[in-house]
C-alpha cells in the first residue's frame, strides 16, 4: 500500500468531532448517483419482503413511541385537575391515581411494543445488510481471480485493497444503519408534526419559523470550520504515514543518521495536525450552544404561549408538557435526515469505486479445444509482436524453439524484456500476432488453468502466504503428504534450517514471513516448485537472494530438477547460467544473440560484455 493510500485510510474527520450536532460534511461525490443507485438496488431486490418487514416494523416502533408523551401528558392532566380541585376544598376531591395507573401501564406497553419492533426491524436489517454485501465481496473476489495481469500492473494494491475492503464495508454500515434511521426519521418528523398538530396549530407555527435559524447557524458554522476539518484530515493522513514509515525504515534512519531529521519532520507535521485539529474542534463546538440557545428560545415560546392558553383554557396543561417534548424530538429527525443524506451520497460513491472493479474487462477464458495430457515441455515463439500499449511495441517478429528437456537462460539489461517473453508464454498478456505453442499446441486453445499448471514457478519477489511451513510448501500440490513435504525440503536444502525453528515444520509465518530470512524464504519457494513437479520450470533470479554456500546447494538440486524438463531460468548473475543449452540475449525486446555459454564468449559480442564486465567486478570485489 502506498503512503498515500495509507493516508486516505488512517486520515479522519469530519464535522461531529468535536461537542455540537453530528454534522456530516460532503464526501466524495459519485458520478452517475442515479445510475449507480439503481444498479445496487438490484442487489437488494431478492430482499424486498424484508424491506416491506422492516419498514413496517419501523413505522410501528416509531409510531409507538409518538404516541407516549401524548399519553403521559393526560396523566399529568389528570393528576393536576385532582390537586386543583383538593386545593379549592372541594368535597370528596381526589387524584385518580387509578387512571393515571393505566396510563402507566398503557406506557409500559409502548415503550416494550417500540422497543420490541425497533429490535426486530434491527434483526432483520442486519441480516439483509450482510447477506447483501456477501455476495459483493463474493463477486468481487471472484472478478479479481478473472483479471488479467496487466490490470494489476496498473493499479496500486493500495487502491484495490481500498475498493474491496474500504468501500463494500461503506455500503454494508450504510445498508444496515442509514437506511432503518432514515425511515424512522421522516416517520418520527411527520408523526411529531401531526401530533403538535392536533395540540395547537398555532404553537407548531411558531416553532416551524425558528428552524430555519438552526439551519441558517449550522450551515454557517460548517462551512467556517470545513476547511479546517479538511486540514486535519489530511495532517492526519500524514502524520499516520510519517509514523509508519519511520517505524517500518527506522534501521535505515538510524544507520544514516537521520533520527534528528525524522524528530523534526514528525513535529511539523503534528503542530499543523494540531493548529488545523484545535480550531476545527472550537469552531464546531460553537454549534451547541448556539443551538442550545435557539432551542431554548423555542421552549419559552412554548412555555409562555401554553401557559397563557392553559389559562384560557384552550388546552390542557398535560398537552403542554407532551408538546415540550416533542418539541425536544423535532430537530433530531432533520439533523438525522441531513446526515444521511450525506452518507448516502458516499456510499453511492463507493457503491461505483466497486462497480469500476466489476465491470472491468475480464480474462476470455473460451472452452477448451485441445488438451496436453502428457506435456514434453517443447516451447516454440513464431513471428510474435506484443507491445504493453498499441502504440509502443516491445517485441517484434520474435522466433525461437526450444526442444524438449532443454534449459535455455535468459539474460540482457534491465527492461530488455526478459519477463515479459515469461509473462507472454504463461498468457499473462495477449500477444498482438504470431502465435506460441507448446508440444505443437497454439496456447490460445488452451484453458488458462490448464496451461499454467504445466507451469512450476520461483520468483526474485518470494510470496508466502501466513501459515504454517508445511502449509506454505504443500500450496505447490493439492493433497500433498507430509513425506512429500519432507522430500522437496530436503532437495532444495531447507530441512536443515527448518527443523532449527522452535516448532520445524509447523511453524507460523507471521506477516510478510519476518521471522525468517529472506534466503529462507527463496528455499520455501524452491521446495514448493519442487513439489509441484511441473513440465516445465521458469526461474526468475531464483537464488539471487542466496548465500553463495546455499546457492551452491541449491544449484546442484536445480539440476536434479530440471533433468528431463525444459527450464526457463532469468539470470542476472551470468555466472550461475553457463551450463545452459542456450543462452538467449535480450536487448530492447529483441532475441540479439543466442547459444551456449562458451560459443557467446567466443563471439566477443553483447553476452561477452557483459559477462567480462560481471567477471571484472567480481575481482574488483575481492
Amino acid at each position: 500500500m502506498s503512503r498515500k493510500d495509507r493516508k486516505q485510510r488512517l486520515g479522519g474527520g469530519a464535522l461531529g468531532h468535536g461537542f455540537g450536532p453530528q454534522v456530516t460534511l460532503p464526501g466524495q461525490k459519485a458520478k452517475d448517483f442515479k445510475g449507480t443507485l439503481k444498479r445496487l438496488s438490484m442487489y437488494l431486490k431478492p430482499y424486498k419482503y424484508q424491506f416491506l418487514a422492516v419498514f413496517l416494523a419501523a413505522v410501528l416502533s416509531t409510531v409507538f413511541n409518538i404516541f407516549s408523551p401524548k399519553i403521559l401528558g393526560q396523566a399529568t392532566t389528570k393528576l393536576f385537575e385532582g390537586i386543583m380541585l383538593k386545593a379549592q376544598g372541594i368535597p370528596g376531591a381526589r387524584v385518580d391515581f387509578d387512571f393515571i395507573t393505566q396510563i402507566l401501564i398503557t406506557l409500559v406497553f409502548l415503550y416494550l411494543f417500540s422497543s420490541l419492533f425497533s429490535y426486530i426491524q434491527q434483526y432483520i436489517m442486519a441480516g439483509v445488510a450482510q447477506k447483501t454485501v456477501y455476495n459483493l465481496r463474493k463477486e468481487i473476489n471472484s472478478k479479481l481471480s478473472r483479471l488479467p495481469l496487466k490490470y494489476f500492473d496498473a493499479q496500486k494494491h493500495g487502491e484495490i485493497l481500498s475498493r474491496a475492503i474500504n468501500d463494500v464495508d461503506n455500503i454494508s454500515t450504510t445498508l444496515q444503519q442509514s437506511l432503518v434511521q432514515i425511515t424512522t426519521s421522516v416517520v418520527t418528523l411527520v408523526g411529531i408534526t401531526v401530533m403538535m398538530l392536533t395540540i395547537s396549530p398555532v404553537i407548531t407555527l411558531v416553532l416551524i419559523v425558528t428552524l430555519p435559524l438552526s439551519f441558517i447557524v449550522t450551515m454557517f458554522i460548517a462551512s467556517r470550520s470545513q476547511k479546517y476539518f479538511m486540514g486535519q484530515q489530511g495532517a492526519l493522513g500524514e502524520l499516520n504515514g510519517h509514523v509508519e514509515e519511520m517505524y517500518t525504515g527506522h534501521q535505515v534512519i538510524k544507520a544514516f543518521g537521520h533520527e534528528d531529521k525524522s524528530v523534526q519532520q514528525f513535529k511539523e507535521i503534528n503542530e499543523k495536525l494540531y493548529n488545523s485539529g484545535w480550531k476545527a474542534q472550537f469552531i464546531s463546538g460553537i454549534i451547541m450552544p448556539l443551538m442550545n440557545f435557539i432551542n431554548n428560545i423555542g421552549y419559552v415560546v412554548v412555555c409562555v404561549m401554553g401557559g397563557v392558553m392553559v389559562t384560557r383554557r384552550a388546552i390542557e396543561i398535560g398537552d403542554v408538557q407532551a408538546f415540550i417534548q416533542y418539541t425536544r424530538q423535532f430537530s433530531q429527525p432533520i439533523t438525522q435526515v441531513a446526515n444521511i443524506a450525506n452518507v448516502i451520497q458516499s456510499t453511492i460513491a463507493s457503491a461505483e469505486r466497486v462497480f469500476e472493479i466489476i465491470d472491468e474487462q475480464e480474462e476470455i477464458d473460451e472452452p477448451s479445444k485441445v488438451q496436453i495430457k502428457a506435456p514434453k515441455g517443447e516451447v516454440a515463439f513464431e513471428k510474435v509482436k506484443f507491445g504493453y500499449k498499441e502504440d509502443e511495441i516491445l517485441i517484434r517478429d520474435m522466433n525461437l524453439e526450444v526442444k524438449p528437456g532443454q534449459t535455455i537462460a535468459i539474460v540482457g539489461p534491465t527492461g530488455a524484456g526478459k519477463t515479459t517473453l515469461i509473462n507472454l508464454l504463461m498468457r499473462f498478456y495477449g500477444i498482438s500476432e504470431g502465435k506460441i505453442t507448446i508440444d505443437g499446441v497454439n496456447i490460445k486453445d488452451l484453458k488458462r488453468g490448464e496451461l499454467r499448471s504445466m507451469f512450476g514457478m520461483v520468483l526474485q519477489d518470494t510470496w508466502l502466504f501466513n501459515g504454517t511451513i508445511k502449509d506454505n510448501i504443500a500450496y505447490g500440490k493439492e493433497g500433498a503428504t507430509e513425506e512429500e513435504v519432507v522430500w522437496a525440503a530436503k532437495t532444495a536444502h531447507a530441512d536443515h534450517f527448518i527443523r532449527t525453528l522452535p516448532n520445524g515444520y509447523d511453524t507460523v509465518l507471521n506477516e510478510e514471513a519476518s521471522n525468517i530470512s529472506q534466503g529462507q524464504k527463496q528455499l520455501l519457494t524452491i521446495a514448493r516448485a519442487l513439489l509441484a513437479d511441473p513440465a516445465i520450470l521458469i526461474l526468475d533470479e531464483a537464488t539471487s537472494n542466496v548465500d553463495t554456500r546455499t546457492e551452491v546447494n541449491i544449484q546442484i538440486a536445480m539440476k536434479e530438477l530440471m533433468r528431463g524438463r525444459t527450464s526457463f531460468v532469468i539470470a542476472h548473475r551470468l555466472s550461475t547460467i553457463r551450463d545452459a543449452d542456450s543462452i538467449i540475449v535480450m536487448n530492447n525486446g529483441e532475441i540479439i544473440e543466442q547459444g551456449c555459454h562458451d560459443q557467446l564468449i567466443a563471439k566477443g559480442g553483447f553476452y561477452a560484455d557483459l559477462y567480462n564486465s560481471q567477471f571484472a567486478r567480481g575481482n574488483l570485489a575481492g
